[in-house]
């Protein structure tokens, strides 16, 4: 069996179909166009299958390789005409022919010249003759340089000028290029060029043109020799240069010229102008437009190419040179010729005897091709004349052939320009159908592609083929289907439902022949998650994720690229099941990554690009320019972005005078600028950085700008934050913040502080100081008084600067609020009430009351409320029930307190008491549990008792009826009876007065057990259910012993009984595990107990696979059996202690341990 894969090109989005296994569609298209292969095993005339290009150009130093294949049945001989006449291969020494094939290899010898010529390849055998080409033969040249004296050129600055350089003709023509005696190529550009002649052009010439090596080279490229032509030396006078002029063409001349093409050919036109300034070239098509796709420019525009000419591209091609004082036109008018080209080549024809055939020779060009028809080599004119064949000048019909009359026809069109040979052999043959596409073939397609199956076949009459799917639906050509002439099924747009055997079936008159095949059409494979756009800062990582959707059938392989390259070999690349992970990632890492899903069918792919970012690349090449007093132009050079765009330059200083190495904030400016206009201050030297800054974060700092150092100048800011305050009574604090280094503007720096007290109408004070504060002192307590400060330095004063008050020191307050009233809310809040002191007591700035509370009968600290401003009452919260309290009031400025007030007592009402100082559970007893606690550490008032609340608690934490004790006030033990035991009880206690029960103090207790721990744990021995559950348990067991007993002494024997009786053996048998009976045993210690004895050999008796063995319901031992079976163990708290139950403890198991053995 044979897979044929048909995979898609370009289908969807980056979806291809690429060639599989077997017949594609490349060949199988072929075959639709080429008409019948003959299959080998039959008679045909020749067919040409490989031959060399009609010109040949050969390297005299090798041999001369015409090759000339062809096939055929029987195999063609060969032979050759050289020039028209019969070359004898055999009797030629220089001339060998490669066996089995016309291939000809020349011996060149000495004399290379004899070998060139026109050759031509002869293929024959006994059903015709087929036709070569005619290959020219020539000796590839490369000639030396014709000698002459090249005079020196002298030309005026400004002038056009050429220099020639005629290359030797050779074969094939050199290639030309300048270079001077270094052999280093000349600079070439819009001024100085060259032509496709080799000629180098100036459209004006300069001083820096004067030289005396302009040396042209010619290398020729089959031989691979250069030569050179002699030195031309050029001098340019700068005596007087030519003025500006208009543009004009050195190349080619006048206005108008024409240029040939041959259809297929690359067109190259070429303008070369001169001017001054130098003009600019462009082109255009007059009533027409440039073909886009075919149009290259060179050589700066002088050169304009157009590739694979056609017909279309004849016309009037317009170049245009322009400078600044005008523009010149040239106009080339191109004609487009053909050598013949092919419109239908003639077809091999398979016909059956009596069948009629056509050869066409369809052929184009300019001008119209003749057309020439040959049989086997010889003109068709100069063949017998045979009625069954008529010619049409590209026509030749054969009518009803006979067998024996196969032959090869040539046609030859041919015009001025070239010729075109075609063989096509007429192959008269009768043969039934044969398939030729193997049998069995499975072809496998994408959902919603093409599917092609062959069914190659071969037959003379040709075969009619017709298809059947699954071996009994017929198919013709219509929607969904197409059956070709070669008889390949198509199915347009396969879908699942045309999986499924084909068969096609050929048939002519001479017989019919099958052939099976088999079509799976697969789901596609799809890229559900595709890879996005990754920007990842250098030292991340990055992850792009591929996952991929595909046929259960075929197994994907993702392959990644970067690129379109395979990944680098890095370990920092991984590629995991549907991802790829760069760690560590470098700037060599940006790029395209690609994921590609390949299948043996399809494949999908999909993109995405990753951007490395990184912090900026600092500032280079800091200039200060257009100096001033005040201000500098700064600029410089971007540093590298690393693909995040700069958003902004931070400009920072350092001023070496005052602040050395500290570098300081001065300005920002927009990521697209490269200057920034800085303002400056006096008396600084200024030194700048640059640092730049992108989404990533700041670059390094440039390196520093020269050093610049402007003038000293008087001060033109005074100190900021001027206050007056006093620290002590009779003195006035003045202060402010100085000017820095940078602010002094000059050497000298001093400040003048000016003082008086407002509203006197005194003159001002004034002091000169250094520092940043001054002390006045014998000043009024509390006098408002008006302050200046101005800075000078060794240039001049500042300007004027403003006044602003302040306050001399404050004095403690003279006097204490007065009428003190107290006004009680609740037994927690009171309202005080006061009169205010006079404000000229406090001598000072009044800052509020102070209100002291004191509960009278207690050692408590003193407590203290503040009201702040001038105040006349106040509310006092968080105050004690049922307490006395004292209160008085003082007044505070800046300075301190002054005296109190005089104190007046209030008491407050009872409240609800606090909580009881502790609750704990003692002495507990299976029905009762003793609670004990402590009295409320706040009482309140006057308690009047206890409220004890209770409730048990379940084993999933839910609560059960909550019950209620009151209690006396002098109680603080008390014991609850009547509990359910083993049982936590949750309780709660609070104490009452007459305003009300206070807060609870809860505790949880289990009756008859300790609290070990925040867990409960219960002994299950002691509960009722489990007791129960464990009489059960012996009852059954009971029952089950009184069973057991009951049919022993019906008369049943067990095992061990009849083994027994059986073998007389007085020694007890042990039982075998696999079917409960009793085997052979052999006692090891040699303890042979009387006949008749009821102690077992071992003591135990091992337990079989069985569920309902009596061992089971035991309490850990085993059960024992007397020698006649009969069971002897019993269901009880104690076993008896014999020698073989040694280790056993007699003492009686716990409910639970019984229930352990049980289960």
């Amino acid at each position: 069996m044979i897979i044929v894969t048909l995979k898609p090109r370009n289908m969807g989005r980056n979806r291809k179909w690429l060639p599989g296994l077997g017949p594609v569609l490349l060949i199988l298209l072929s075959h639709m166009t080429s008409g019948l292969e003959v299959p080998l095993d039959l008679p045909q005339p020749p067919t040409i299958t490989l031959q060399s290009p009609k010109d040949y150009i050969f390297d005299p130093r090798e041999n001369i390789v015409i090759h000339c294949e062809a096939k055929g049945k029987p195999h063609p001989s060969f032979s050759w005409t050289r020039n028209g006449t019969h070359l004898d291969v055999d009797t030629d020494h220089k001339v060998l022919m490669k066996p089995g094939a016309g291939t000809l290899v020349i011996d060149i010898g000495e004399k290379a010249e004899a070998s060139e010529g026109t050759y031509q390849c002869r293929a024959q055998n006994e059903h015709g003759a087929a036709l070569s080409n005619n290959f020219v033969i020539r000796q590839s040249r490369s000639p030396l340089w014709s000698k002459e004296i090249i005079e020196p050129v002298i030309v005026q600055t400004g002038t056009p000028l050429v220099l020639p350089c005629r290359p030797p003709a050779g074969l094939p023509p050199p290639v030309i290029f300048w270079m001077d005696n270094n052999f280093q190529r000349l600079t070439l550009d819009n001024r100085v060029s060259q032509a496709l002649n080799g000629d180098l052009y100036f459209s004006n010439v300069v001083a820096e043109d004067t030289r005396s090596d302009y040396i042209c080279y010619a290398r020729f490229p089959h031989t691979q020799t250069i030569q050179q032509k002699q030195p031309i030396s050029v001098t340019v006078l700068d005596s007087r240069s030519e003025g500006e002029r208009r543009p004009g063409f050195m190349f080619p001349v006048g206005t108008t010229s024409t240029k040939m093409v041959l259809r297929g050919q690359t067109l190259e036109l070429e303008c070369i102008a001169e001017g001054l300034p130098t003009p600019d070239v462009s082109w255009q098509k007059d009533e027409g437009e440039l073909p886009s796709s075919r149009t290259s420019f060179s050589r700066f525009k002088k050169t304009l190419r157009i590739s694979d000419v056609n017909e279309d591209d004849a016309g009037d091609y317009r170049c245009t040179a322009t400078n600044k004082l005008g523009s010149a036109h040239h106009i080339i008018k191109v004609d487009v010729k053909a050598a013949p080209f092919w419109v239908s080549a003639p077809r091999n024809l398979i016909l059956a005897p009596n069948e009629t055939g056509i050869l066409t020779c369809r052929v184009n060009g300019e001008p119209k091709p003749d057309i020439r028809w040959f049989v086997n080599g010889v003109p068709l004119e100069n063949t017998r004349k045979d009625h069954r064949r008529e010619v049409h000048d590209d026509t030749v019909i054969l009518n009803n052939v006979l067998t024996g009359t196969s032959a090869v026809y040539q046609c030859n069109a041919s015009n001025e320009f070239g010729y075109l040979l075609a063989n096509a052999f007429v192959n008269v043959l009768a043969e039934p159908p044969r398939v030729l596409t193997p049998p069995n073939q499975v072809y496998r397609v994408i959902t919603n592609n093409p599917a092609l199956l062959d069914c190659f076949s071969f037959g003379s009459p040709i075969p009619n083929i017709t298809w059947f799917k699954d071996f009994q639906i017929s198919i013709r050509s219509g929607d969904s289907y197409v059956i070709h002439k070669n008889g390949t099924l198509e199915i347009n747009v396969a879908q699942p439902r045309h999986s499924g055997n084909y068969t096609c079936i050929a048939t002519n008159n001479l017989g019919r022949k099958e052939n099976q095949v088999s079509l799976e059409v697969k789901e596609p494979t799809r890229i559900l998650k595709q890879p996005e756009y990754r920007v990842v800062q250098r030292g991340m990582s990055a992850m792009f994720e591929c996952k991929v959707k595909h046929d259960r059938s075929l197994n994907p392989t993702v392959t990644w690229l970067k690129d379109d390259r395979e990944l680098p070999h890095d370990n920092r690349f991984v590629m995991g099941k549907e991802s790829l992970t760069i760690s560590d990632v470098t700037e060599e890492d940006e790029g395209t990554y690609t994921c590609i899903a390949n299948t043996i069918l399809d494949q999908d792919s999909a993109s995405a690009k990753l951007t490395v970012v990184e912090k900026p690349d600092p500032p280079t090449d800091l200039e200060l320019t257009d100096q001033t007093e005040r201000s500098v132009q700064l600029t410089w050079t971007p540093g590298d972005e690393h693909n995040s765009p700069t958003q902004n330059f931070l400009i920072q200083y350092e001023d070496s005078l005052h602040q050395p190495g500290v570098w300081v904030n001065l300005t920002d400016v927009p990521g697209s600028s490269t200057t920034a206009r800085l303002q400056l201050s006096p008396y600084v030297y200024y030194s700048f950085r640059v640092q730049a800054r992108n989404e990533v974060g700041y670059s390094e700092a440039s390196g520093p700008s020269r050093q610049y150092r402007t003038n000293p100048a008087a001060p033109d800011e005074n100190p900021s934050n001027v206050r007056g305050i006093g620290t002590e009574p009779g003195n006035l604090v003045i202060s402010w913040t100085p000017l820095t280094g940078l602010q002094s503007n000059g050497p000298g720096l001093e400040y003048k502080v000016q003082w008086r007290q407002k509203d006197l109408e005194e003159d001002w004070t004034s002091k000169n100081v250094a520092d940043s504060q001054l002390v006045v002192s014998g000043t009024p307590i509390y006098a408002l008084y008006e302050i200046k400060v101005q800075a000078f330095n060794n240039y001049g004063n500042g300007p004027e600067p403003e006044v602003v008050t302040g306050y001399s020191g404050e004095g403690l307050p003279l006097s204490a609020p007065d009428t003190v009233q107290v006004m009680v809310h609740n037994s927690t809040l009171a309202e005080v009430h006061w009169e205010p002191v006079s404000l000229s007591s406090v001598q000072g700035k009044l800052q509020g009351y102070k209100v002291c509370h004191i509960i009278s009968i207690r050692d408590q600290q003193e407590q203290n409320l503040t009201f702040s401003g001038n105040r006349s009452e106040g509310m006092l919260p968080g105050l004690h029930p049922y307490s006395l309290y004292v209160v008085f009031i003082k007044v505070f400025n800046n300075k301190g307190e002054g005296p109190p007030s005089s104190s007046k007592t209030f008491e407050t009402p009872e409240g609800v008491p606090g909580p009881p100082a502790f609750l704990k559970a003692i002495n507990p007893g299976l029905d009762s549990l003793t609670l004990s606690w402590g009295p409320p550490r706040r009482s309140n008032g006057r308690l009047t008792g206890y409220t004890l609340r209770y409730q048990p608690v379940n084993s999933t934490n839910e609560l059960g009826p909550l019950s209620v004790v009151t209690l006396e006030a002098n109680e603080t033990m008390f014991t609850l009876g009547s509990l359910n035991p083993s049982v936590l009880y949750k309780f709660y206690l609070s104490a009452k007065t007459i305003k009300g029960p206070g807060p609870n103090v809860t505790e949880e207790a289990y009756t008859a057990m300790d609290i070990t721990g925040p867990n409960r744990q219960i002994d299950i021995a002691t509960q009722g259910w489990f007791i129960g559950l464990m009489c059960a348990i012996a009852l059954l067991i009971l029952v089950l012993l009184i069973v057991c007993f009951i049919k022993r002494n019906k008369g049943g024997k067990y095992p061990v009984k009849e083994k027994e009786d059986a073998h007389q053996d007085p020694e007890i048998q042990p039982m075998k595990e696999d079917d409960g009976t009793f085997g052979e045993y052999s006692d090891t210690e040699d303890h042979k107990p009387l006949k008749g004895s009821r102690t077992p050999s071992n003591g135990t008796v091992r337990r079989d696979e069985s569920d309902d063995s009596l061992v089971d319901y035991g309490e850990g031992g085993d059960g024992q059996f007397n020698e006649d079976g009969s069971f002897i163990g019993q269901y009880s708290g104690k076993k008896e202690k014999d020698t073989h139950e040694g280790n056993e403890s007699s003492e009686a198991p716990s409910p639970v341990n019984a229930m352990n053995s049980f289960v």
